[in-house]
């Protein structure tokens, strides 16, 4: 990170930080004022949708064709609001404690679907969220628990199904829980089979890592002896590699199946003590053994959401430490809104509001834990998103790919009245494309508004609502299966008259050898020109569009012209 982009975000920090210990009334006045920062083209707006206890969905289970259509209604209702609220990637909780929300040939049916382990429905979850979630261009990552299994209660009803039944010697009980040891080799290999059983038989954009780590100090886990028969030197360092080895297999299977698919962590949201700000003893390299800043550099992981469920100060420093060390892949912090709620935390609206606004000139974007929270409008936060929210973006692209970019697509014009008519030859290696309509004065696609994505067709009509809007620049590029986008191919509208800055001269075709008529867009003849005039001042015309005709017993359309 360059030394002016650290400084401006310090800057940035030392504002925020101060801001909240003076809270100015007009900062605070309204939730529908507070400040946005301008919208990226890129942007992970994402949410975790818990299924572990019926906590986001299902809100029931079921037994019954009705009852599943309803489980099935309930989560096309939620991605609809999510999608209004502007959420481009929801993390769908599909393997939950040695437990599974699929068909799946590894690990017994969770119970959140039907009410009991191991027993399966109807209809297969993870399938259609997929297809529901493609529908509305959002992204689906499969969001894996890794080491943490069954609670006793649990295990026993399973009987042979449960993971310590079948593989005991990846597993500890640790008081009423059962956890895999990540010190015994077997144990990354069984999560990483879950997590390329999962990418070879979905169409799934990404998997995210949860608990991928240690347990904390307060569940009696014991790994001496594992220790004395794997390990050796410090312990601390083997634990790290031992958890290491689980995402390096992870990120072999994955991407050795479909290397677009993302890899994303959710670890501790404090990566380590900074010189003038501690942990207190909870961070993810030193107290639960996740070096995500190391898997990053080394390409194992995509995307960190580093769990970052705090205010003041043990916020704002930490945010800019992970994003200032990491030099490969992409932070998009966890933001606890949840604490929003009365009977967690009750913050105050502003207290996810600033985070947002910060994180928006810090990185790559957030995510919110967890669904319902949002869904419920606590605090206002989820009318606080549509406002944040309100200009789409697009996901976060895959990194570290060496293949060539797609090329850009050849797009043939033609403008008929108030549309243009975009058409292009399919490109090679093109999964979609993506139109936007550029910012005035502007080739960059940084400024421009998303038209389209994930575009499946060759052909589109730009027709729109403002009629102005019609001489603007529209970018069209072709994106491959990682997310990457070609170079843009850059059109307009190919017959529309540039006027004049100063005065409002209107430069007329070649001499026509006939009278022309200037008519308004309701069709009514505004102006008559005599023949032969080829430069007319049309300063009392009001503004708006006009079209021009030949006035003779056939009347042709010569072109159309824009009046500021």
């Amino acid at each position: 990170m360059r030394f002016s982009t650290l400084l401006h975000i310090l800057c940035l920090l030392l504002l925020t930080l101060s801001g909240q210990a003076q809270r100015p009334s007009i900062y605070f006045s309204a939730p529908d004022v507070l400040p946005t920062f301008e919208s990226p083209r890129r942007e992970l707006r994402g949410v975790w949708l818990t299924t572990l206890s019926n906590l986001d969905w299902p809100s029931r289970t079921a037994t019954t064709p009705t009852a599943e259509a309803q489980q099935r209604a309930e989560l096309v209702q939620m991605l609809d609001k999510l999608k209004a609220a502007g959420i481009n990637t929801v993390f769908l909780q599909t393997r939950i404690r040695g437990t599974v929300i699929y068909p799946s040939s590894i690990e017994p049916w969770d119970a959140c679907i039907t009410g009991t382990p191991g027993r399966a429905p109807s209809y297969d979850p993870l399938q259609f969220a997929i297809e529901e979630c493609h529908k509305r261009h959002m992204q689906l990552h499969a969001w894996v628990v890794a080491y943490p299994i069954h609670n006793a209660a649990t295990a026993k009803r399973l009987g042979a199904q449960a993971l310590p039944k079948r593989k005991p010697q990846l597993c500890q009980l640790c008081g009423d829980k059962w956890m895999m040891d990540p010190g015994v080799p077997g144990t990354a290999e069984h999560i990483a089979s879950i997590c390329a059983e999962i990418v070879r038989r979905y169409d799934v954009d990404g998997i995210n890592l949860d608990y991928i780590r240690y347990p904390e100090h307060a569940i009696p886990f014991r790994d001496d002896a594992t220790f004395r028969r794997y390990g050796s030197g410090n312990k601390q360092q083997w634990r790290q590699q031992n958890v290491t080895r689980t995402v390096t297999q992870i990120h072999h299977a994955v991407k050795a199946l479909k290397p677009w698919v993302q890899i994303s962590c959710s670890p501790v949201g404090k990566y380590a003590d900074l010189p003038l700000h501690s942990s207190r003893g909870w961070n993810a390299r030193d107290a639960v053994s996740q070096d995500v800043i190391a898997w990053m550099r080394d390409g194992l992981m995509d995307i960190a959401l580093p769990m970052m469920y705090f205010t003041g100060e043990h916020f704002y420093p930490f945010a800019v430490d992970w994003q200032s060390r990491a030099t490969n892949g992409s932070i998009a912090p966890g933001l606890g809104i949840y604490f929003l709620n009365p009977r967690e935390g009750n913050w105050t609206l502003d207290v996810v509001a600033r985070q947002m606004n910060f994180l928006r000139q810090l990185g790559q974007g957030q995510a919110f834990f967890r669904a319902r929270f949002l869904l419920n409008n606590e605090k206002g936060i989820y009318r606080y998103c549509q406002q944040f929210y309100r200009h789409e973006a697009l996901p976060l692209a895959t990194p570290n790919v060496t293949a060539p970019l797609p090329a850009s697509p050849r797009v043939a014009v033609r403008e008929s009245r108030w549309t243009l008519h975009l058409s292009w030859p399919a490109v090679k290696d093109a999964e979609y494309y993506n139109i936007y309509r550029l910012a005035p004065n502007s080739l960059s696609l940084d400024s421009a508004r998303v038209l389209s994505d994930y575009y499946a067709a060759t052909s589109y009509d730009y027709a729109p609502a403002l009629p102005s809007e019609i001489w603007a620049k529209i970018a069209v590029t072709a994106v491959d299966r990682y997310g990457r986008e070609s170079q843009p191919t850059i059109v307009a509208a190919a017959t529309s008259d540039t006027l004049p800055t100063q005065g409002a001269l209107l430069t007329l075709p070649d001499t026509l050898g006939c009278p022309v008529l200037i008519k308004d867009k309701a069709g009514r003849s505004v102006r008559r020109i005599a023949r032969g005039r080829q430069n007319v001042y049309i300063d009392n015309l009001a503004p708006g569009f006009y079209e021009l005709y030949t006035d003779e017993q056939r009347p042709r359309l010569l072109r159309q012209f824009w009046k500021p």
